[in-house]
This record gives structure tokens, C-alpha cells and sequence, in this order.
């Protein structure tokens, strides 16, 4: 590569945001006039892309696979990056041991920093880069963004006005869809991601069983101290799974939807947006954002 010559990068996640970004990118007036985005500025397509992936070893098979048919929609490969771990070892169990078996969490999210953040940026290395994030108009965070000055970060639906119903116009009407873990989760991301909501948790046990018990495994209490490391600060895995619990859980994700329902009455929604909605009424925190766009 020449000294002046910019790489131009999307990183996917395997969720909606970004992978909708990929498909956007390629022709972006077309999907500007078909979305009714007369104001936005046009835009050349993206040519020489580079698409990549951080894997950490511990993503939902579903990920996967809508990662290999996102790759043939394409045509283009999507080179899978990974942080340095023991062979047989995935790169979350490699950190997890060098940070003395404490789980990440909302205030240490050494997952992220390792996992997903410093093999991308190894990847880039010091080229100068374009890199296009699928921060959308009706979000209020930034994404991802270096702190190296050579990368330079691109919100083209942010700045073309792209709202969360766009997303989902784009994948319907490409043919792509959507990842068949959004029929009960909304983000991409670990298993066992701790930014999961409780009925998130609860689609983990009922469509992946082994998951779950696996994610139960890395919990751990101190008789002796009294400490809990648990994914979640209010109850364990454990706990949550109990029949009454999952119960209450459900009633409560049946309880927000008559509500947006009933807030909602005016509009017509298609269904995996309604749902979406309905799971951010739970919890509308964010997590990591090169994790779950």
C-alpha cells in the first residue's frame, strides 16, 4: 500500500446496524431514494471496501451464520479478526484467565477493550483509514471512534437521517432479513453478554440450553467473602432460571408490549420492530457499540 493510499473499513458485529450499513454502502442513493431520503447529500458507493469481524470465540451460532450469508449477499469476504489466545482456548476464556476469573461488566469491560477493540485496531495497524459506523439519526452516542489520528470515523446514516425503521426497510427489502436471534434478543454480541436483559436471558435458556448452562458455569460465589461474580449484579443465572422467576419475566415482557401497543395505536409496525421496541421499554441501556451495531 502507498503512503497516501486510504483503506476504507465496516466493521460488522452480525447484528442489524452494521450489517444493514454494508448493504446500504454499496448502492446508497438507490436505498436514499427508495427510503424517502430527498435531503440527504449523494454518495459515491463504496468500491474497495474492507468488511471484518471480530470474533471472540463465544457469538451465538446464529451470528455466524448470518455473518456467512451477509458474506454472500456481497460478494465480498469478511476477513474474521481474533485476539491472540492458546490454541483450543477461545480468546474470552484466555483473557478471562489473565484477569483472574473477574466477568466483565458494565464499569470493566476488559471483553470489549480485548476482544473486539485492540484486534481491529491491530488490523489497521498505522494505514490511514475510513472507518463506517452504523450509528443511526434517532441515536444518542457516538460509536465507536480511535483515538488514533489516523482513522478517520463516517456516520452515513446519521448523516443521511437513517432512523431504526430504515434499518429494517433495508434488510427486508434486500432479501438479507434479519438474524433469526432477533426473535428473541436484540443485539449481537456474546452469549453471555452481561448487557443481555432478563427476558434476553430467558430466550438463551429456552433456544440454547447448553449456552446457558455454559454461561452459568463462569459464575462463581466466595462462601467464605460472601462475593457473587455473576453476569448480572441482581441475581444469578441460578436464580433467574427458576420457574417463577421466568414466569414473572414473561409477564412482564407481555405487560410492556399492551403498553406500546396501546402507545403505538396510531402506527403500523412491522413486528420485529415491535418487538424491539418492546425489549428497550425492559432495558434501552446500550452496550458496547462495536459489539452490538
Amino acid at each position: 500500500m502507498s503512503d497516501d493510499e486510504t483503506r476504507t473499513i465496516i466493521a460488522l458485529s452480525g447484528g442489524k446496524d452494521s450489517s444493514a450499513l454494508a448493504i446500504y454502502m454499496r448502492e446508497p442513493n438507490r436505498w436514499q431514494k427508495h427510503l424517502g431520503k430527498t435531503d440527504a447529500d449523494p454518495r459515491e458507493p463504496l468500491e474497495d471496501v474492507e468488511f471484518v469481524f471480530c470474533d471472540t470465540g463465544t457469538e451465538l451460532e446464529e451470528t455466524y451464520e448470518y455473518l456467512d450469508q451477509l458474506e454472500r449477499y456481497l460478494g465480498k469476504p469478511i476477513e474474521r479478526l481474533q485476539a491472540d489466545s492458546p490454541p483450543g482456548k477461545t480468546p474470552f476464556d484466555h483473557y478471562l484467565e489473565l484477569y483472574g476469573g473477574f466477568l466483565p461488566s458494565a464499569n470493566m469491560r476488559w471483553c470489549t477493550r480485548n476482544l473486539k477493540i485492540k484486534p481491529f485496531e491491530h488490523h489497521i495497524g498505522d494505514d490511514p483509514v475510513i472507518n463506517y459506523v452504523g450509528i443511526r439519526a434517532d441515536e444518542d452516542r457516538e460509536g465507536y471512534i480511535s483515538t488514533k489520528d489516523n482513522i478517520t470515523t463516517v456516520f452515513p446514516f446519521r448523516e443521511d437521517g437513517l432512523v431504526k425503521e430504515d434499518i429494517y426497510r433495508i434488510l427486508d427489502d434486500s432479501g438479507m432479513g434479519r438474524p433469526d436471534y432477533y426473535d428473541w434478543r436484540s443485539r449481537s454480541g456474546c452469549y453471555f453478554c452481561f448487557f443481555q436483559r432478563k427476558s434476553e436471558w430467558v430466550g438463551l435458556k429456552e433456544n440454547h440450553p447448553e449456552l446457558y448452562e455454559k454461561a452459568k458455569e463462569y459464575e462463581k460465589f466466595d462462601e467464605d467473602t460472601g462475593e457473587r461474580f455473576t453476569w448480572d449484579d441482581t441475581e444469578s443465572l441460578e436464580e433467574l432460571e427458576s420457574p417463577e422467576r421466568i414466569e414473572e419475566i414473561k409477564e412482564n415482557a407481555q405487560d410492556r408490549r399492551e403498553r406500546l401497543k396501546q402507545e403505538m395505536s396510531d402506527r403500523s409496525l412491522m413486528d420485529v420492530f415491535f418487538e424491539d421496541e418492546a425489549r428497550d421499554m425492559e432495558d434501552d441501556s446500550r452496550g458496547c457499540n462495536i459489539c452490538h451495531l
